[in-house]
């Protein structure tokens, strides 16, 4: 009898971890579009990067600066602000607009305030730590010309199982000197997300 109690319960625990949840899990590209909810990705972060910084690299500000300077302007970006009705890791997309920026080769980048700082720490202790010969000098950083700002602004709209999220990018660049504004880029992405009827 106690064996056929031990028995039932082995086999239970084998049927519910049979109709137990599973996972699979698939290694693809970084660069496939993989759109499972309908909300900011990782695809979108890169995509509008990329297309932005093409556009803001071709327009005739920077062949001004070139012509006036005789060497590449430095960049450096400011705030980017999440605007929008979700979560959206700003990190990322600032990662990615960086990356485009620098693997351009037309303009110079320089580091974000926090990562100054923590740059400007380290040359500190170097003052007094360093060799003379290794110590890296103060007051030698490289001053920007211009400062990249941007929002993320998002319009949600739904009827039944079907909901629509739009996507607004603007990205400004601003003289450092003067403020003047020299170029505005804007994105747009529009989704139609349609829910099944079945859970």
């Amino acid at each position: 009898m106690q064996k056929i109690a031990i028995m039932s319960v082995i086999c239970m625990a084998l049927l519910v971890a049979a109709c137990g949840p599973s996972v699979k899990v698939q290694r693809v590209p970084t660069d496939t579009v993989a759109d499972l909810s309908g909300k900011w990705n990782s695809t979108d972060s890169r995509l509008v990067a990329e297309e932005m910084v093409r556009d803001v690299v071709s327009r005739p500000w920077l062949s001004t600066f070139q012509q006036h300077f005789g060497r590449r302007p430095v960049v450096i970006i400011g705030t980017m602000r999440n605007l929008s009705s979700e979560h959206i890791e700003m990190g990322t997309f600032v990662s990615d607009i960086s990356r485009e920026l620098i693997n351009s080769g037309l303009v110079r980048f320089v580091a974000s305030r926090d990562m100054r700082e923590e740059v400007r720490d380290e040359r500190a202790d170097q003052q007094y730590f360093a060799s003379e010969e290794t110590a890296k000098r103060m007051a030698e950083e490289l001053g920007a010309d211009y400062m990249l700002k941007g929002t993320v602004k998002t319009i949600m709209d739904s009827v039944d199982r079907t909901s629509s999220k739009y996507y607004q990018v603007d990205l400004e660049l601003i003289d450092m000197e003067t403020t003047e504004t020299v170029w505005i880029g804007n994105k747009e992405i529009m989704k139609l997300v349609e829910r099944s009827r079945f859970k």
